[in-house]
């Protein structure tokens, strides 16, 4: 009887253990469904991930050599099990309603949902191919502040420690959140937010020392400027805007100024290598300015309305050099004495991933400056920048 438990007992045993491990093997199975096929007009094969269809090129991921990008014109076939979404030039950037799996073969691609008929079109028709969880993640669902925010963030010192001491210390950061998130669809709106400062301190003792001593001479440079712009497309090239910006200038005298406005944009100019836009608009505007050191002279602030004509462009150079450039000129219309331009240019060297050396040069004018302060301020500055995405 001992005996029968026994072989009762490892009955059960091995038939929980071969259980358990069909329910492994076919949970395995499942997590790992079968890689897609690329198939080349020669007759070579990749094995990996269809990951998207843009620009007349398929772009496949392999576990040996990555994310490669092949043209239609050299594949014969791409089979995939996923779910994709389709958009169609035709469509002009609206969703097709079919969401299925795919099949490139000769030139033509068929999408088959899980219910209903299959549709086959041209691949010059397919403006983008999209996987199921890309478009619920990047389109589909609202985006949340957060979502989208793409820039950089430079930073830069000098230290200088002798008879003489002196610090200087520059930082900036860039942001823009442009939705949707993918380029091929026709553009909603863009928030952009931008910040530096530079700031210098310098040190000098009095030579000959004096008796008593005198205290030493201490120089200041504070140059801060914010801006954020909010636009809202009406067309793909034009939208409406409001924007807001701050600046302190301690060698301008220049303690506050506020700007408040709103206005039209265009963008006459738009590519993958470079993009060009023009802005206009109406502000209210309010400077504040420093007093002389003993206080004694003044320059009055400054409430008044005027305008901000500006132009940015941007191009992408060879070896993934990227040229910026922007400029504006603020006059004052209820004081025409009171206004104020401003330029700047820069370049990005790629070095290492996102890191990047920076060089960029900006000229501050500013017409009415406070007493004794000149109205130019002009800075040359060099240093590392990281790009966030």
């Amino acid at each position: 009887m001992l005996i029968c438990m026994n072989i009762s007992l490892f009955r059960a045993a091995t038939g929980m253990s071969l259980l358990l491990g069909a329910s492994i093997a076919f949970a395995q199975s499942a997590a790992k469904p079968a890689p897609d096929v690329l198939v080349f007009s020669n007759g070579d094969q990749l094995t990996g991930k269809l990951e998207k269809i843009t620009g007349g090129s398929v772009q496949f991921q392999t576990d040996m050599a990555g994310e490669v990008s092949i043209g239609f014109d050299k594949i014969k076939s791409v089979h995939s099990s996923s779910t994709f979404v389709l958009f169609r030039k035709q469509s002009r950037g609206l969703p097709e309603s079919k969401h299925g799996e795919v099949v490139v073969e000769d030139g033509k691609l068929t999408i088959t949902p899980k219910a209903g008929t299959a549709e086959t079109i041209t691949t010059a028709d397919v403006l983008y191919l999209v996987d199921e969880g890309t478009y619920e993640h990047d389109m589909a669902r609202k985006a949340g502040f957060s979502t989208g925010w793409n820039g950089t963030v430079t930073g830069g010192a000098t230290l200088v420690q002798a008879t003489n001491s002196s610090t200087t210390l520059t930082a900036g950061i860039a942001l823009v959140r442009a939705l949707p998130t993918v380029a091929f669809l026709p553009p909603r709106n863009r928030t952009t937010l931008n910040l530096t400062e530079t700031y210098g301190k310098q040190t000098s003792p009095v030579i000959p020392p004096t008796d008593p001593a005198s205290p030493d001479v201490i120089t200041k440079t504070s140059i801060f400027h914010f801006d954020g712009e909010r636009d809202e497309y009406i067309t793909e090239r034009f939208y409406a805007l409001v924007d807001s910006s701050l600046d302190h200038n301690y060698s301008q005298g220049l303690s506050l100024q506020q700007i408040y406005g709103g206005g039209v944009g265009w963008t006459p100019i738009k590519s993958a290598v470079q993009e060009l836009d023009l802005k206009a608009e109406a502000h209210y505007e309010v400077q504040w300015f420093m007093s002389s050191g003993d206080g004694a002279v003044s320059t009055p602030d400054t409430h008044l309305f005027g305008s901000t004509f500006a132009e940015t462009y941007s191009r992408n150079l060879p070896h993934k050099i990227v040229f910026t450039e922007s400029g504006n000129i603020i006059p004052g219309w209820t004081d025409m004495n009171a206004y104020s331009a401003n330029v700047s240019a820069g370049l990005a060297l790629p070095v290492y991933k996102r890191l990047s050396a920076s060089v960029s040069a900006t000229d501050n004018f500013l017409n009415n400056p406070a007493v004794y302060y000149k109205k130019n301020s002009f800075q040359f500055v060099t240093g590392v920048t990281y790009t966030l995405k």
